[in-house]
């Protein structure tokens, strides 16, 4: 499954992916289309085998603070919105710990992993002995190996407690830390703590993920010891390279050998609507992860050329492109002017057969312009492998291009026919929207 790797309808950020049996669970917020402000009033799971990473699942609503027609509200002391879950195992039964907006958080519980779950309590805790307000903004929490639970939370302070084990939702006396991630205003923005907290426990040393003011990042500190201090080791993903950038949520999963940063991104041409992705990621022996790229790839380890792509799985746009929602199955990217970039990583298009070309074909809707598509390979100013002229109207084009073989990134570009001294008027209007495109030979 490409980026993103849920269903074009789905809209799950702050991703906490937990590995439960032979399955991965992908706990999240759940946002609403075309909304103006974050999150839903509910929750939902997926899931998908390990042995088949491209076969999600939904297990529908898993919790709610607002009723529906079939199901009373879970939460007896709020109905707001519900940011950024994150569930953990504690013998035998499954713990869901909820951000709920301007609301004391909930812990709830259940026998199955996906839920559905049942409030249990808000977090118990004397005013002193909690930070943030006591709301645990965007909590993490992390069930250590000697069965102590510690939990991380905050909102521009970074605050961690610990849990009372026994019935997991009580905060033990003097446990507070606060500024766990250095948060201090002399530090660069790469650095400080802004929010998203994500704990995990790699190879004997302590992680925390979390979203610094530089907020299209996911940054890292760690820790030899659960309760810090905790040392910012470096950023793992930026959302907003070359991409419509926005805040950034998620976190680390083994699965397999593999690891995996998920992580999300915005469609719609807003910061609300945001989805799932995931890159793989390669965690050194020194506890250091190497930053990784946003690509198209998801769960492959190449696109096939051959197939069908949607355009949407674009991982660079450039130039005011974006993609947009037209229906619960359409996805294009509209907005396509002179000088925008869409960009894919990345294709494999295998072995030379003796082929001399191959042809693109491209589907677009026109917006009654004439405008030249070109189309490059391993960067937006790489080798050209062919041209199309693109009119008005909704058509589909076949370009012969060069024959090539091999992993490439494949990069289109767009100018304006216009010339003369209406260019520039020309240059600031929509060209066409990009549906799909395949290669043949």
């Amino acid at each position: 499954m490409p980026n993103p790797i849920l269903p074009l309808w789905e809209y799950i950020p702050d991703g906490e992916p937990r590995l439960f049996g032979d399955r991965v669970y992908l706990y999240g917020s759940h946002d609403r289309v075309g909304c103006h402000q974050f999150c839903d009033y509910k929750l939902k799971v997926w899931s998908a085998p390990v042995s088949d990473l491209n076969n999600w699942h939904c297990h529908g609503t898993s919790f709610q603070t607002r009723p529906t027609r079939n199901h009373p509200a879970d939460t007896p002391h709020t109905d707001h919105e519900l940011y950024a879950p994150d569930c953990v195992e504690k013998d035998g039964k499954y713990y869901l710990y909820t951000y709920i907006v301007g609301s004391k958080g909930c812990v709830s519980v259940s026998d199955k992993p996906e839920g559905p779950f049942k409030f249990l309590s808000t977090y118990q805790y004397a005013p002193e002995d909690a930070g943030d307000d006591g709301i645990y903004n965007d909590v993490g929490v992390l069930v250590d190996e000697d069965g102590r639970v510690y939990c991380f939370y905050g909102f521009e302070g970074s605050f961690m407690n610990e849990l009372d084990g026994k019935d997991m939702v009580t905060v033990l006396p003097g446990s507070l830390k606060k500024h766990v991630i250095n948060d201090d205003p002399n530090l660069c923005i790469e650095e400080r703590f802004y929010e998203a907290s994500s704990p995990r426990k790699i190879n004997g040393l302590y992680y925390v993920i979390y979203s610094p003011r530089k907020g299209s990042r996911l940054a890292y500190a760690t820790s030899e010891h659960p309760t810090g201090p905790y040392t910012y080791r470096g950023y793992i993903i930026d959302n907003g390279v070359d991409y419509p950038a926005g805040n950034n949520h998620g976190s680390l999963c083994k699965i397999g050998d593999q690891w995996y940063v998920f992580y999300h991104r915005m469609t719609n041409n807003s910061i609300m609507s945001r989805r799932a992705c995931v890159e793989k990621v390669e965690i050194l022996p020194d506890g250091t992860i190497p930053p990784v790229e946003m690509t198209s790839l998801g769960f492959e380890e190449a696109l096939n050329p051959y197939k069908i792509t949607p355009g949407e799985i674009a991982c660079v746009l450039k130039g005011g492109c974006y993609i947009t929602e037209k229906d619960a199955f359409t996805r294009v990217i509209t907005e396509i002017r002179h000088g925008s970039v869409m960009g894919y990583k990345y294709f494999d298009f295998g072995q030379d057969y003796g082929s001399s070309y191959m042809t693109l074909a491209l589907k677009v809707k026109g917006c009654g312009m004439n405008s030249i598509l070109h189309v490059h390979i391993n960067a937006e100013d790489g080798p050209e492998i062919g041209t199309a002229e693109i009119g008005p109207g909704d058509q589909v084009y076949k370009i012969n291009c060069n024959n090539i073989t091999g992993r490439h990134a494949l990069y289109f570009t767009t100018e304006v026919t216009v010339q003369g001294w209406t260019r520039g008027y020309f240059e600031n209007r929509p060209l066409f929207e990009l549906e799909n495109f395949a290669f043949f030979k």
